[in-house]
């Protein structure tokens, strides 16, 4: 019986490596999943998109019979986003690879996953965080009435919008021991959202190292996430404009029996609506 060789191709595979490390990806974001993906620069000619913004007619006026109606101008701002590409890479030596020892292939996937992850998140949070909407409750650490006279700031009528907090780990131990928090091991099974560790004040909070620290002042975004059902095609807090998803590719260098593993993704993350997101803003503890 012929022996069968394993080749390195075999187990390097980029496709395949794509693949998962393209699946591992969304499982290692906190920002990110609350953000709409926009594909339609897949396969077009062209980096930059424009994203609208529209400013609200007004209120509907009484006219009389007979009378006319005062015509409205429609009126809108818009902010350009140039697609980028974030990469990162490994290199794997011949005897990493085959000595058996851990699995250095697997962990290569994991390494790359994480890297485009975090740039992908801290993306989004250095998006949201170019909202002009604030609440400065700098003079005292994060607490439910804060977060009250943030949320408030929205000046919602119906007051019932689903609202996500992305707040920094070190702030979690507060918020645990506030009596107005509650744990999302409470909730009914299935109904938490992605990284959600509880709910306060009508916001479900989301921890992550992404939320900025300067000066002794973190600044958590609040986010609106439930978009109006009469509008279809209202607007969200945050897009993600993709030109392409992962891509891995290799380079095999002899001379060092070293194979180069790159990823990169082409995208770019926007504030598309303004009035969806208050930066709130907290003491140090």
């Amino acid at each position: 019986m012929a022996d069968i060789i394993t080749k390195l191709s075999d187990l390097i595979d980029p496709e395949v490596m794509g693949d998962m490390v393209s699946a591992r990806i969304p499982k290692k974001l906190r920002v990110a999943p609350f953000a709409k993906i926009d594909d339609t620069l897949v396969g077009v000619p062209g980096d930059t998109i424009t994203v609208p913004a529209y400013t609200y007619i007004g209120d509907a006026a009484d006219v009389a019979e007979g009378g006319e109606v005062a015509i409205e101008k429609m009126t809108t701002s818009t902010r350009k986003a140039t697609i980028k590409k974030a990469m990162k890479g490994i290199g794997l030596t011949d005897e990493a690879v085959l000595s058996g020892y851990g699995n250095p292939v697997g962990e290569a996937n994991t390494q790359l996953a994480l890297a485009i992850a975090a740039k992908i998140d801290s993306d989004c949070m250095d998006a949201l965080q170019t909202a002009t909407l604030t609440y400065d409750g700098s003079a005292a650490t994060i607490n439910y009435d804060a977060i009250v006279d943030a949320v408030d700031l929205f000046e919602e009528e119906m007051g019932c919008s689903d609202k996500v907090m992305f707040v920094h780990p070190k702030q979690v131990t507060q918020l645990r021991k506030d009596p107005d928090f509650l744990s999302a091991d409470k909730y009914t099974p299935g109904v938490s959202l992605t990284g959600e560790i509880g709910m306060i004040a009508g916001c479900r909070l989301v921890p992550s190292k992404k939320v900025p620290l300067a000066t002794g002042v973190y600044t958590c975004p609040i986010v609106k996430l439930e978009a109006d059902p009469e509008v279809d095609d209202e607007i969200p807090a945050l897009t993600i404009y993709r030109k392409r998803d992962v891509n891995i590719e290799t380079e095999r260098k002899p001379k060092t029996r070293t194979t180069e593993i790159t990823a990169d993704e082409f995208y770019v993350a926007v504030l598309s609506n303004e009035a969806k997101v208050v930066l709130a803003k907290f003491k140090e503890k």
